[in-house]
């Protein structure tokens, strides 16, 4: 295979990637012409809301269904053949095990298959580099390296410094819980439904975002915290119930609001920090928790302080292939393949 690499390598103008995301509970395949999207086909799990979490052998027996019309919808939209194909790139970590093994196995199986290139791609790093993914025919500025990154997502909390497309490193992390399982906690234990971040969003657009404090650890460094943030949260609540039985339901969106303010302070307090400390003025925002529109706003009033800053579309901030794919695109460039024998990783570092 590696002469096939080289030949396409010396002759390809234009790549084609076809991406593979199977990390948690969205079977996803896209297809992307160097950094342009042709197509992002995305089967979703709704079997997973009655229980309050994924469940990961419900998953992977999902994806296993999914997984080929789901190729065959992305083909229809590009109007492709598999042999239109210059490589397949695939999550190979982190996430549910199970899941990983559904979507490795079938990118492996093309590849012999089909005598493509494979590349192994990591679903945080996708996150990073979808902002460099484009449309048919939009005109769209790419953040310049190098850059920082705020990562955000249910399992992951991190700022990133990005050196270029093949060289990340973690400035800061969560010691605790991430910011999104921040969310989903909280909104189960005031009774709402999963996945509870968007459902606090919500809410929290009619509430008073200063109606309530709650505790901000103070982490030194750029690091996060977001456990204590959800104790005190507990207590309060816990507080107020015993002189009010129905506090949480007469004031469910002034919780929502401040408790999601207090969640967004965090994050801008420390993206912040690491522009000071780095100076580095261009910051990109990422993960499914780059999809709440409090933190989306916070965000973008860096503007306001000289630095520039890059929001995905809301497309873009849940599992998608076409992440996985303009990954993909730039270690094709970087002659950067996998072997066969690459085993999914639910622990995969992102530097």
């Amino acid at each position: 295979m590696h002469n096939f690499i080289a030949k396409v390598l010396n002759l390809k103008q234009i790549v084609t990637i076809l991406g593979i995301e199977s990390s948690c509970d969205d079977t996803s395949v896209a297809i992307i012409q160097n950094n342009t999207l042709l197509s992002s086909v995305i089967a979703n799990q709704d079997v997973h809301k009655k229980y309050g979490g994924v469940v990961p052998e419900l998953a992977s027996r999902a994806h296993q269904s999914n997984i080929v019309p789901v190729l065959h919808e992305a083909l229809l939209q590009a109007n492709l053949q598999l042999n239109d194909i210059d490589a397949i790139a695939y999550t190979r970590g982190p996430g549910l095990l199970g899941s990983l093994l559904v979507g490795s196995s079938f990118a492996k199986g093309l590849s012999i298959g089909l005598q493509k290139p494979l590349i192994e791609v990591n679903h945080l790093q996708g996150h990073i580099l979808s902002h460099f993914l484009s449309e048919k025919d939009e005109q769209k500025e790419f953040p310049s390296f190098p850059h920082l990154s705020l990562l955000v997502s249910g399992g992951h909390t991190q700022l990133i410094h990005v050196h270029s497309p093949y060289r990340f490193e973690i400035l800061g992390t969560t010691i605790d819980d991430a910011a999104g399982e921040a969310f989903d906690k909280a909104a189960k234990v005031i009774g709402l439904g999963y996945p509870g971040g968007p459902i606090i969003d919500k809410l929290a657009k009619l509430g008073n975002p200063h109606k309530y404090k709650f505790a901000k650890p103070q982490i030194e460094g750029l690091n996060f915290s977001f456990s204590g943030l959800k104790t005190s949260f507990l207590y309060f609540l816990r507080d107020q119930l015993k002189t009010n039985p129905n506090f949480i339901q007469d004031n469910i969106n002034d919780l929502c609001a401040s408790y999601q303010n207090t969640i967004a302070e965090i994050l801008i307090e420390k993206a912040l920090k690491a522009i000071e400390t780095t100076q580095i003025k261009t910051i990109t925002l990422g993960g499914g928790v780059s999809a709440n529109s409090e933190i989306r706003k916070r965000f973008e009033e860096l503007k306001n302080k000289g630095i520039k800053t890059f929001i995905p579309k809301i497309k873009y901030t849940t599992d998608n292939a076409a992440m996985i794919a303009v990954v993909g695109y730039y270690k094709f460039l970087n002659n950067d393949f996998s072997t066969l024998d690459a085993a999914p990783l639910a622990r995969f570092g992102i530097s």
